[in-house]
This record gives structure tokens, sequence and C-alpha cells, in this order.
């Protein structure tokens, strides 16, 4: 069996089951491990509330070796005071007693319910049982990404080979990097993303893995908005356990550009995957501004885009309703020129130089209904440019938001 999970690469183990946190009885604890101790690197939330998991990880991950991730879904363990993160923590005693590690060398991660206190007592069984099953196979890998999951309706996952060497050498040159996803709603992050997990097993510092993580996750990951809306939760991390037998990558070498360039690549799959699964989602599209006074300007009306209520309720519905880019552009709160103000939506230009073009309807319309396509807005006031990743609103993701807490 082809092997497209967290556990592909070299030093893995992994487990997922049900151990009573969710009312569906579906799966709701996961556990990663690696045996041998991995340097790890991880981004948070920027959210001012945060999760109990989160205060946690982010004291364990100044270690210089992480063991192993807990993970819980079903219950955010976040706004459950001083209870909720000796809960945290006891999660974390639990495996490393299970694996026979310290506990600061295990990393927690919660999603799911804010304001509920964890069934801590639940929990540490399940810890216990997902520990006889930690295995390298694939089937423990996916089932560690079905267990990781809330309102997702599949798993996600995507995995890389590359070989770091331009020619033969006497060191292993090949490394892979895998790595499993969840997110579906309440997803508009400035450091992370919902959760993510990746796993690689090439050599390389601890400085350079957290470098390599913040790009990849700023240019993929951090690029998609779902509602706008930050969790309380979000944490994304990478462990690298060194096993691949590569010469380590301790400088920006051609090597580690070419790790970095599968690692964004990898988190470039999983994001698309994300927006396809976003709540109630029909359809993805990018956001490109150009022509941006500064960075900050072209990230920030590509979110104001969409984000917009209005655009993804358009794209809904397959409308080229450009008005309503033009709209969410000009409320952005950015610097424009509207004489040189243009839109397209795929290749077709809706809106040039500050006034419409003529344009087919039945095609723009036909552009706007495909699974995944961009739009194109040039602000006409410098040569910045940047991108955004949303999917439309539809009537779905309001029923699945209404009744989410029953």
């Amino acid at each position: 069996m082809k092997n497209d999970t967290i556990t592909a690469p070299r030093g893995f183990l992994a487990a997922g089951l049900a151990c009573g946190i969710k009312k569906s009885g579906k799966s709701d604890l996961a556990l990663l491990v690696c045996p041998l101790g991995a340097k790890a690197a991880a981004v948070f939330t920027t959210n001012k509330i945060v999760s109990a998991a989160v205060t946690v990880s982010k004291e364990h991950i100044k270690s210089r070796s992480i063991s192993a991730v807990v993970v819980n879904s079903g219950n955010a363990n976040a706004c459950t005071g001083q209870k909720g993160l000796k809960n945290a923590i006891t999660m974390c005693k639990q495996t490393a007693g299970e694996i026979e590690i310290a506990p600061h060398n295990v990393m927690v991660a919660s999603t799911g319910i804010i304001g509920e206190q964890l069934p801590i007592s639940k929990i540490v069984k399940g810890i216990s049982k997902a520990a006889e099953k930690l295995s390298a196979s694939a089937s423990a890998g996916l089932d560690f990404a079905k267990a990781i999951m809330t309102t997702d309706t599949k798993p996600k996952q995507a995995v890389r080979q590359i070989n770091l060497e331009s020619r033969a050498t006497s060191h292993e040159s090949r490394i892979i990097i895998a790595g499993a996803v969840k997110g579906a709603g309440m997803i508009g992050p400035n450091m992370a993303t919902t959760l993510c997990f990746i796993t690689t097993d090439a050599a390389i510092s601890k400085l350079l893995l957290g470098k390599a993580l913040k790009a990849a996750i700023g240019n993929s990951l951090n690029k998609l908005t779902v509602d706008g809306h930050q969790s309380t939760n979000d944490t994304a991390i990478i462990l690298a356990s060194g096993l691949a037998g590569n010469r380590p990558i301790v400088s920006r070498c051609p090597r580690y550009k070419k790790f970095t360039d599968a690692l964004a690549d990898l988190c470039d799959d999983l994001v698309k995957q994300m927006a396809m699964d976003a709540e109630g989602a029909t359809r993805m599209f990018k956001v490109v501004v150009k022509g941006a006074a500064t960075k900050a300007d072209a990230m920030k009306a590509a979110r104001a885009i969409a984000d917009y209520p209005l655009v993804k309720c358009a794209v809904n519905g397959g409308d080229p309703n450009w008005g309503r880019i033009i709209c969410a552009v000009g409320s952005a709160g950015v610097k424009l020129n509207l004489n040189k103000l243009s839109c397209k939506l795929g290749n077709i230009t809706v809106f040039k130089d500050g006034v419409p073009r003529k344009f087919d309807v039945k095609k723009a319309s036909k552009a706007v209904s495909q699974k995944e396509h961009t739009i194109t807005v040039d602000l006409g006031a410098g040569n910045c440019d940047d991108f955004c990743y949303g999917c439309d609103l539809s009537a779905e993701y309001v029923m699945i938001n209404a009744d989410y807490h029953t």
C-alpha cells in the first residue's frame, strides 16, 4: 500500500482513535511519535485568546528535541482557566509516560468547542490505547488525519519526495516531506493555520527548519481565508527526524532551497484541499492583486476581496459581478488610482482604467463557475503584488455554523 500520510518519512509512528470526546463517537484523539527524537519548529495563532494547548506548546517547542505530538478534536480547551492548562499538561505527561520521554518533549494541540473542559479521564485512557496502536503504516497515518478532523468532511494529506543533491554522492539524498491538516471554518490566520502537522526525514538545523516552516505557511496556508475569523487554537508543527542520511542542511545552500520549495509546494497542496473542503464550499478562487503601493496594501486588498461576503456569494452563484470586487477594493483602505484600476475574471477583462469593459457574460459566468478560478485586480498605484485564497459562501455554511454547538 502506497503511503501518502505523515508516516511516510523515516522515523515516524502514528495512531488515531475515538476516546469519547465527540458525542458522535467519531475519532477524536491522535498521536504522532518520533521515537529517536526530532528537530522541531512551530507557528501559532496571533489571536490574543489562545487555548491551553497553545500556551503549553509555545513553551515545549523551545526544547532541543520533540518526540511526540498529542492531539484531540471535539474540544478546543480554550477559555478553560487553570484547569484547562492542567489538563493540557496532563496530556503531555501521559504521552511522555507511555513512550518514556520527558513531558517537555511532547507538543499538544486541541480543536473543537470553546469553553468546555476536556474529559481528561477519557483522554488519558485514550492516550494509552493510542500508544499501543502506534505504527509506521499508511493506515496509521490515515487514522491520525481522521482523528484531528472537526467539521472537515475528509482527511487532508500530502507527500513530497525530492533529491537534495544535484549529482550522485555517497550520501542518501532522497528525502520525504509529508503533511496532514484539518480546517474547514474559522480560517483567517496571521501566523499559522488551523491544525497542521508536517513530518520529514531530512537532516536540517532547528533554526533553518523554523525559517522554512514560517515561509511555507506564510505563502500558502496563511493566504487562505474561509470566513476571515482566526481560531484560538491555530497551530502548525514540523518535525524532522534526520534519518534520510542526507548531509545536514545548516546553511541557505542550494539543498536548503530545494527543501523549502518542496515544503512550500506541499503546503500549497494542503491549502487547496482545505479551500475545497471549507464549510459549505463548492468552489475556491485565488485573488491576485497587482500594482499596489506597498506589499501590505496588496495583501490587504486581496484579503478584502476574498473575505467580502457579496463576492463569495457571487462566486457561489457563478455570477461575474465585478462591481462587488471593485466595491471591496474601494473599502479596503488602500492606495489606488481609479484611472488605472482594472479587474479580470480568469483571462477576461471586465473593468479597465476605471471604467467597465464589454465582455461575454456567458463566458465570464463559466469562468467563475469552475472549481477554481483567479480574480486579478490592478490597483494602478505601484509595483507591489500579493495573493489570497478564498472560497464561495453557501447556505450550507450558515446551516453548519448555526448547528455547530448542538
